[in-house]
């Protein structure tokens, strides 16, 4: 029930990515980067200010969970980084893969976090909610000094990033417990509602689709970071340390996502090989159908039971 939970969840992301590759020819190389371009400024930044804003954050659940979300980001980072030298020669290329290895699917989130126990929605809607600015600091901040930019330009590029400004401004409108009328929150909707869609078909009209079928070293230990190693670490952290049975479930989840998609559009805005993250992101997604469950399925012995 489970397995089947998890895939039907999973199965639209899948056809939309091969219908990308079905139609990459009847786009230019350069109109498929206009798209990336205008997910990157205009919808994926929709999307992520519509989901930060439309649940209350209360802030004591900020103390609670936004140190371990954080904490479970850097150790998937340091993790990645140790793969470096299986990784391209240029650093800003590394930096366009390296972010899959602590970036997370938020839509997919959404999905399983009902498999493991429905109440627990609330709390990873606000896992979410604290993960999405760090996620794209650090994605932004690797990027930028990839690109071999000078402190203060990383600094500037970093709080001039849509998908930082939209991620903050979201969370703050959460945590004041505003309410945006409908009327005016409904653009941002629209918009976030094509972010995924497009998202998905520009991965499957760049991704090197033979790639899936011969993993190398370097995509194979950025997916072994993303979806083992790092749900194994906090798995054992939370048993050594007693956590709660419901956050321990969230926690584990959360380390268990595939890698976001959002990962390829903030790449492909930096300059770094669109087509490695995109491959990437492509083998996290089909490998998490297998994990995912599984972790789900172990979660909800141990600490649901």
């Amino acid at each position: 029930m489970i397995f089947a939970t998890i895939l039907l969840g999973l199965t639209p992301s899948f056809l939309m990515v091969a219908i990308g590759g079905l139609v990459r020819n009847r786009l230019t190389p350069e109109a498929w980067q206009g798209l990336d371009r205008l997910n990157f400024e205009v919808l994926f930044p929709a999307l992520l200010f519509f989901a930060a804003c439309g649940r209350p954050i209360a802030p004591i659940e900020i103390l609670r969970i936004g140190p371990a979300v954080w904490g479970i980001m850097g150790l998937a980072l340091g993790l990645g980084y140790l793969g470096r030298r299986l990784g391209p020669d240029r650093f800003l290329d590394f930096a366009g893969a390296w972010q899959t290895s602590w970036r997370f699917n938020t839509a997919i989130a959404f999905v399983a976090i009902p498999a493991l126990d429905p109440g627990l929605v609330g709390s990873m809607a606000i896992a979410v909610g604290m993960a999405v600015p760090v996620a794209n600091i650090l994605a932004v901040t690797a990027l930028s000094r990839g690109g071999s930019l000078s402190l203060w330009a990383t600094v500037k590029k970093v709080l001039t990033n849509p998908f930082l400004i939209a991620s903050v401004a979201g969370v703050m409108v959460g945590l004041s417990g505003y309410k945006i009328p409908a009327p005016l929150l409904a653009p941002a909707e629209m918009l976030a509602k094509a972010a995924i869609p497009i998202a998905l078909l520009s991965i499957g009209a760049t991704m090197n689709w033979r790639a899936l079928a011969r993993m190398d070293r370097f995509n194979g230990y950025l997916c072994l970071v993303r979806l083992i190693l790092v749900p194994a670490a906090v798995f054992g952290l939370c048993l050594l340390l007693q956590q709660s049975a419901p956050l321990a479930a969230v926690y584990v989840l959360f380390a268990a996502l595939p890698t976001a998609s959002a990962a390829h559009v903030l790449a492909s805005g930096f300059g770094a090989d669109r087509q490695l993250v995109a491959t990437l992101i492509a083998q996290s997604t089909l490998l998490a159908a297998l994990t995912l469950p599984l972790w789900i399925l172990t979660t909800k012995l141990v600490f649901l039971n």
